[in-house]
């Protein structure tokens, strides 16, 4: 086969596979940013105004009412309502067991899902320059074998081989201009899934801790 049709069609192939790997990571970086912005309120007021309404209907002994606040808009999609409605289900539980329950349906239903599209974001950023070092081994056995064949033909001019060190020069740029943007996307959003635990440990403990007072004010009727 012709060695500028191999050329050709391995080409098309990496750029292919290149253009694929960085709409993907691109994807998925933007679907974790929105999903970790809807599990995280928007700011800490509105934390406290979601935490005052519950604790009224608490200390009222509502805890029908309670889950109904959390399960409706803008409430329902946002890591401490979904816990909250797993403590009011397992609020006979005693508070340590309680506590660990929550832990693990975080763990489980929350953080793995966030940790799956990373795990496919670190994919891509693995991917990409591998695709590019494919292109670079692709170049240059081309261009050493445009060399070997000219051998024996009387020698070979620098611009036959422009086109082949080109393209393995260019894949491997290519590569690294695809991962080094997704590694910084990447520790970005591991930043805010870092701040989203930390608010839920911080407005989860409050409402455990008003949950606990609601049931110890019952308990002594």
């Amino acid at each position: 086969m012709d060695m500028d049709l191999i050329l050709d069609l391995t080409g098309n192939f990496i750029y292919g596979m290149m253009a694929a790997v960085a709409l993907y990571g691109t994807y998925t970086l933007i679907m974790l940013q929105r999903q970790v912005g809807s599990k995280r309120f928007s700011n800490h007021a509105q934390a406290e105004q979601f935490l005052d309404g519950l604790r009224e209907s608490l200390e009222a002994q509502k805890f029908e009412e309670v889950a109904d606040q959390c399960d409706t808009p803008p409430f329902w999609s946002k890591a401490v309502p979904q816990l909250i409605l797993v403590a009011l289900a397992n609020r006979n539980q005693q508070m340590t067991k309680l506590r660990r329950t929550i832990g693990e349906h975080f763990e489980r239903e929350i953080l793995a899902d966030l940790e799956y599209r990373m795990s496919w974001v670190n994919t891509v950023v693995k991917t990409a320059p591998m695709l590019g070092l494919l292109g670079t081994v692709t170049g240059m056995i081309l261009a050493f074998g445009k060399i070997a064949s000219a051998a024996s033909q009387g020698g070979l001019k620098p611009e036959q081989l422009a086109g082949d060190i080109s393209f393995a020069l260019f894949t491997t740029a290519l590569g690294l201009m695809i991962a080094v943007p997704l590694v910084i996307g990447g520790a970005f959003i591991q930043v805010r899934i870092g701040k989203m635990q930390d608010q839920v440990q911080q407005y989860l403990g409050v409402f455990l801790e008003d949950l606990e007072n609601a049931s110890g004010k019952a308990g002594r009727r």
